[in-house]
């Protein structure tokens, strides 16, 4: 293996303690959803959170595999107790965005280097991208096709 590895694994770690917190996040929205449309978004905020359990031991499976120790910490949880469900959907994509930044780090460490974590990091970058996508097409109002975009003030 032609790379860092302790780079790896904290690279690693930080996607563990990432995804974490993003299980904690989505269980913690799924609870906090109301009214007509709360059926749907909670089951599909429970299945995000499911998703990132999964993600987080898969990292931290590499991590073992590099021989380094997974963390045992959590990426930053942050409570606006604003529980509008557009406010939560930019929160969940501001914490994506995140994530996906630290698997494109991991894969632009890796690249040409390690066949298996090359392909781990671009699989996570497109189940990421395509969640980010997702989560764009919730916010956007009925009819418009244009990227949903934050109001610039």
């Amino acid at each position: 293996m032609d790379f860092d590895k302790d780079k790896a694994i904290a690279l690693l770690n930080r996607i563990m303690e990432l995804e974490l917190a993003g299980v904690v996040r989505y269980t913690h929205y799924s609870l906090m959803v109301f009214g007509y449309n709360r059926i749907p978004v909670v089951e599909w905020l429970k299945k995000q959170a499911e998703e990132g359990l999964l993600h987080a031991h898969r990292a931290g499976e590499l991590v073992t595999l590099l021989g380094g120790y997974p963390s045992l910490g959590i990426g930053s949880l942050l409570e606006t107790h604003v529980h509008d469900i557009g406010d939560i959907l930019r929160e969940s994509l501001e914490h994506e965005n995140k994530s996906l930044t630290a698997y494109y780090e991991l894969l632009e460490l890796t690249q040409g280097k390690s066949v298996l974590l090359e392909d781990y990091a671009r699989g996570l970058v497109v189940e990421e991208e395509m969640h980010a996508d997702e989560v764009n097409k919730m916010l956007r109002r009925t009819g418009k096709t244009g990227v949903y975009e934050t109001s610039k003030s």
